[in-house]
């Protein structure tokens, strides 16, 4: 396996239901592991909260995540998304747009997905779980640059 960065999301008890609604918008193949799966959850959580969740995708996208709570130990960790979005860039605009409906209809559209003044198409919104996502729809002009 060649080395790669994935980004890996904590939620407050929503993993499952995130990492679901991830895989409807994304497509891919979801594995969900649970607590109690590994002998018990740390504080603050229970046996069927997730663990570790894993969604890899036909496109190459991998996303992880876990559910997380302020009390939980052992190394887990319980930062928001604070200073961090996730993106998805490209030039197949139908493909986008796409993932930009899904995202966004039951998020907040923080800056609409239009043509910005370096010529892509440019949203950001912050879905339904709380995670902040940039689509950029690359023009022609701009491809391969």
């Amino acid at each position: 396996m060649t080395t790669r960065l994935n980004p890996y999301l904590n939620l407050p008890g929503t993993a499952r239901q995130a990492m679901e609604f991830y895989q409807s918008v994304l497509g891919g193949d979801l594995r969900i592991n649970t607590f109690s799966e590994y002998g018990g959850a740390p504080e603050g959580l229970e046996g069927d909260n997730v663990m570790h969740a894993m969604l890899e995708t036909s496109k190459g996208f991998a996303l992880m995540a876990s559910d997380s709570s302020s009390r939980s130990g052992g190394g887990q960790a319980t930062s928001d998304a604070g200073g961090v979005a996730l993106s998805l860039s490209g030039e197949d605009a139908e493909e986008l747009r796409d993932y930009w409906e899904r995202l966004s209809a039951r998020g907040s559209v923080t800056l609409p997905l239009e043509k910005q003044m370096w010529g892509d198409e440019f949203g950001m919104l912050v879905d339904e779980f709380g995670m902040t996502w940039m689509v950029n729809i690359t023009s022609s002009e701009n491809a391969g640059s």
